[in-house]
């Protein structure tokens, strides 16, 4: 309020009805008891005015009052010679006010978004931190408020197709990767302050934690099956070193866009990679093979079991079954030749014992 109360008492000193706003009496002399005449101004006595057809004089009238006075006269102020009474000190006073209430409006409220926290400094030091919604601070330039934005995801793309970022594998292999940072902030107050240059400093822990990660795999591993592995190990890296920093800085995740080996022997390498692919591929076919031969087999000695139980319980019935259906399989598929012996039928002769009669039975 001190403030305020300041402002207040320099408006009535500069804008008093006694004295213009150098300090002179309006009379324009050294303040005696004179009035002023009509047609003074508020820089003290007006022009004097020429009348109709009257050369101009060639007194203490200089050009620019002379400017002045035909500028009133043109827009209609030719009667008094300006405004009349306090109407001018009035209006300047009305007019300072508003532009104070304006500015003191303007930089002491501040509205925040919900996405949003406000970092206020006082004098260029971190004072404190508005939260979501209208907050009150000193007018400018006491305090200032920077809007830093935390629930926006950012991204940060290193390499690219047309660059390469070649990296020394686990193997001793070169691999050409490239990847996304996703981050957000975490702690206003700490990005602000901590950090000179955030964005260049999380590009480069990245970087650095993404050789320090593809340095303990191999190149199948980086390409093919440990990609997940590599970016939940980058991320966590790249967090460690982050909090370390005091960065203010939440890394969201790591996605690896591309991982190829170099340029120069891409061709060759995606040659052996399809040979791999097909080795793979005839592995998987052995293995569905021998799985269906396992499952036959435990089926097999299932149905085996199965019989053993019948057998115990009735031999003789068990063994003769088995011969048949044994017979059967065997028989069922090979050429038979029947050789026919001497009093030998090798069929029955059903036409024959049709016609003979059947003998009756002795009295």
């Amino acid at each position: 309020m001190s403030i305020f109360s300041g402002l207040g008492s320099l408006g009535r000193g500069l804008f008093s009805d006694n004295k213009g706003p150098w300090g002179q009496a309006p009379g324009g002399g050294d303040g005696g008891d004179k009035p002023p005449p009509d047609n003074s101004g508020p820089w003290g006595d007006g022009p004097k005015r020429r009348r109709k057809g009257e050369p101009p004089s060639s007194g203490n009238v200089s050009s620019l009052d002379e400017w002045l006075t035909r500028s009133r006269e043109r827009f209609g102020g030719g009667g008094g010679g300006g405004f009349s009474g306090q109407a001018p000190s009035g209006l300047i006073k009305w007019v300072v006010i508003a532009l104070v209430a304006i500015w003191l409006v303007g930089t002491s409220m501040h509205s925040i978004a919900p996405e949003q926290r406000g970092v206020v400094t006082r004098f260029g030091r971190y004072s404190h931190t508005l939260t979501p919604g209208i907050g009150w601070t000193l007018p400018a330039p006491i305090d200032r408020v920077q809007k830093l934005d935390v629930e926006n995801i950012r991204e940060i793309n290193l390499g690219s197709a047309s660059e390469e970022t070649l990296m020394l594998t686990g193997d001793q292999n070169m691999i050409d990767i490239a990847y996304q940072v996703r981050w957000k902030v975490s702690d206003p107050e700490l990005f602000m302050f901590e950090l000179a240059e955030p964005e260049d400093t999380i590009r480069q822990v990245a970087e650095s934690a993404m050789r320090q990660v593809i340095a303990n795999v191999s190149l199948q591993g980086a390409m093919g099956n440990q990609r997940g592995e590599i970016e939940s190990r980058v991320a966590e890296e790249m967090q460690q070193t982050l909090n370390f920093y005091k960065s203010g800085v939440s890394v969201q995740g790591v996605a690896i866009r591309q991982a190829d080996p170099p340029a120069a022997v891409n061709d060759a390498f995606k040659e052996v990679t399809a040979a791999q692919q097909d080795a793979q591929a005839t592995v998987n076919r052995a293995n569905t093979y021998a799985l269906q031969l396992r499952q036959q087999a435990l089926g097999e000695s299932t149905a085996f079991d199965k019989v053993y139980e019948q057998y115990k319980l009735a031999p003789g019935v068990t063994k003769r079954r088995m011969y048949y259906e044994t017979m059967e399989r065997v028989l069922k598929s090979v050429d038979k030749t029947i050789v026919e012996a001497p009093g030998v039928n090798s069929y029955l002769p059903l036409n024959e014992l049709r016609r003979t009669p059947p003998k009756e039975p002795a009295q």
